[in-house]
């Protein structure tokens, strides 16, 4: 009913029939021409709907718009039909119907055709650029594919489209042009594709000329391996490492270029596991069996590593090369390796690392003199680890000279170097027999007059229980006390400060028979700074003292005439010392004083002066936590050297100092 409507121009009805039957396209054409007056025109419509388009076009021509025909042919792809009304009606619209013809013709293979039309589609006109060049582009694609490659080729060249030179270049690859395809390839920049295609025409200076450009690793491997089978060695190399291929970068650098270093470098840049075999099957031929072990581990083939180290001796190499890497029972086949070469040392280095702390303490305790400290260094560090109480008393048995690891009756009974047991006891923890034996190694420090060492031990020890919460026990605190007095000296000398380092010395001086391998050099030192303090009497003393018969004959001859002329016309007049409160009741007691008479107290003294606190002068080093009078650390920052000079505190230059209220 809807098509007799459309026969008879009943629109109206049409529209609600279409309505009704639910055909939607149907009711909006209609709607869109319902308010057309040309009867031709609307008939040609009609007649379009019905699918009757000679008729239609018929019509149209007849109506006040005849471009409706031209309109109707080119939407429905009539080209000719289209053309052919064009010349009639529209000649400005045959160069764009002629170009939609030929990219038509194209698609079907008519390349004849299409070059005639797409050639028909150029226009010349600036307006039309867009249009023009995409004629162009169909001009160069149908000549080529018409055996004209140099027109087409030319054509796509001159041609500012990189696509144009793609397709252009695929079909001419396809054609098996491989020379001008890889031109177009490269002038349109696609120097991948273009690489490509002059690897198959064997244009290798080509490649090689884009090379740089060029980002496809298989490119570059393929003009490697052509430049390798030329024997071109050293760009082959340049190119596999472009490509990234560092097994055959190794190899040739390696086999061909007899260059290790690099080959060497390469694989501990990249871990290449097949490049470290190479490397180690180098070093192989040259009998560098350490090398080869290195690049064999590298490579994780331990097994034959460890064989390598076992038959040439390099069992050493093996072990420092494997290092942290080592699974337990690597450590342990190293470990045995050195109990069957009698090597103590080592086999117990290897048992401690694999866990087997008795095996390996066994073995530090066999191992001869030369190896002594070192050996009984790893035991400690062993038995620390450990934390098993047989193997902590079998090393102190060792260290204290009633067993060398062997029975009783066989030993020498020699007791180790006191230091050991104190480290021993550092490693245990056990801060308390660590302390006792720290009094007793820097008393002999002291006694063999080295009092550095002897004060640093103490001054470890001491922070060390104290970090640990645990008393400082009394003759630590004094011997300490003592050995700092005696730097001090030095320190206030230096500065042209008597008067505090002849305070220094007498404090000294007073304990002198802590200073047994120093005692006549000291009293000297005393005698000279106290009489240049004006404390004359105390000078008087200390010279009294040299005249001793045991010191007499060893006073410096230099010294001697005046020391015995001051105790033959003795001066007894002395400068009296300044006081200062106790820092606890604030009893006023000379400066250099360390037990307060008013409240018995122990006082804290300064670390820069050796004088003791004050409660309103306070500072704590930042580093250490001793404590400073505020005034006297504050001229000190500005003298470093005097500063670093005092081993109590190694960053006191750098330290931030503050006061500080005790309280």
């Amino acid at each position: 009913m809807g098509v007799a409507c459309l026969t008879h121009i009943e629109v109206e009805l049409a529209i609600r029939v279409f309505r009704m039957s639910g055909n939607v396209g149907m009711v909006m054409s209609l709607q869109a021409i319902k308010g057309i007056e040309d009867i031709s025109l609307l008939s040609g419509h009609l007649a379009m709907f019905l699918n009757d388009f000679n008729l239609a076009q018929d019509l149209y021509l007849q109506s006040t718009c005849p471009n409706a025909a031209l309109e109707m042919r080119r939407d429905l792809q009539h080209w000719d039909s289209a053309l052919m009304l064009a010349k009639r009606l529209a000649e400005d619209q045959i160069p764009f119907i002629s170009k939609e013809y030929a990219v038509q013709l194209e698609f079907i293979g008519d390349y004849v055709n299409a070059l005639a039309h797409y050639e028909k589609g150029i226009t010349h006109d600036n307006k039309f650029q867009e249009h023009d060049e995409a004629c162009q582009g169909g001009v160069a694609r149908m000549s080529i594919r018409m055996g004209d490659i140099r027109r087409g080729a030319a054509q796509a060249i001159s041609h500012p489209s990189r696509t144009l030179k793609k397709d252009c270049g695929v079909i001419l690859e396809n054609m098996k042009q491989f020379s001008e395809a890889a031109q177009l390839y490269e002038k349109g920049q696609y120097y991948d594709k273009a690489a490509s295609v002059y690897i198959r025409c064997k244009n290798w200076s080509k490649v090689g000329e884009l090379l740089p450009q060029v980002s496809s690793p298989k490119i570059h491997v393929q003009y490697a391996k052509a430049k390798e089978v030329d024997g071109r060695f050293q760009e082959a190399a340049q190119a596999y490492e472009s490509a990234k291929d560092w097994d055959n970068v190794i190899r040739i650098l390696l086999e061909h270029l007899n260059n290790p270093e690099d080959a060497v470098r390469i694989v501990r840049e990249t871990h290449s596991i097949d490049g470290a075999k190479m490397v180690a099957r180098f070093f192989l031929r040259l009998s560098d069996y350490g090398s080869a072990i290195q690049f064999l581990v590298l490579s994780h083939c331990n097994d034959e590593a460890f064989q390598l180290a076992q038959q040439h001796g390099q069992m050493d190499v093996y072990a420092d090369i494997i290092g942290s890497e080592a699974s337990q029972q690597d450590l342990q086949s190293i470990a045995l390796y050195f109990q069957g070469e009698n090597n103590h040392l080592q086999a117990g280095k290897f048992f401690q690392k694999s866990g087997q702390f008795s095996r390996a303490l066994k073995h530090f305790l066999k191992c001869p003199n030369t190896d002594d400290n070192l050996a009984i260094e790893m035991a400690i560090e062993t038995v620390g680890q450990a934390k098993e109480e047989a193997l902590t008393n079998q090393l102190i048995d060792y260290l204290m000279g009633e067993s060398d690891g062997i029975p009783k009756r066989k030993s020498d009974g020699i007791p180790k170097d006191a230091k050991f047991l104190f480290r021993l006891y550092m490693a245990l923890q056990q801060y308390r027999e660590a302390a006792r034996t720290a009094i007793i190694i820097a008393r002999e420090e002291q006694s063999a007059g080295n009092y550095r060492n002897a004060h640093d031990l103490l001054f470890s020890m001491y922070t060390e229980l104290q970090t640990q919460n645990i008393r400082i026990p009394a003759e630590m605190n004094t011997n300490l006390m003592i050995l700092h007095s005696y730097i001090l000296v030095k320190i206030h000398v230096k500065r042209g400060d008597h008067l505090k380092g002849a305070r220094m010395l007498i404090r000294v001086s007073n304990n002198i028979s802590k200073f047994p391998s120093h005692i006549v050099p000291i009293l000297t030192s005393a005698v000279i700074e106290c009489h240049r303090a004006g404390l004359k009497n105390s000078s008087f003393s200390f010279a009294a003292m040299l005249m001793r018969p045991e010191y007499r004959n060893k006073i410096d001859p230099k010294y001697r005439k005046k020391i015995e002329a001051m105790v033959r016309r003795p001066d007894t007049s002395e400068v009296e010392e300044d006081s200062a409160p106790c820092p606890y009741c604030g009893f006023q007691l000379p400066q250099c004083e360390l037990i307060c008479p008013g409240c018995k107290n122990n006082l804290p003294y300064c670390i820069a002066t050796g004088q003791h606190m004050v409660k309103e002068d306070w500072a704590v080093c930042p580093h250490c936590e001793f404590p400073a009078l505020y005034s006297q650390m504050i001229m000190l920052l500005e003298m470093e050297s005097i500063l670093t000079s005092l081993s109590i505190d190694q960053e006191l230059c750098s330290a931030t100092w503050s006061w500080r209220d005790p309280l």
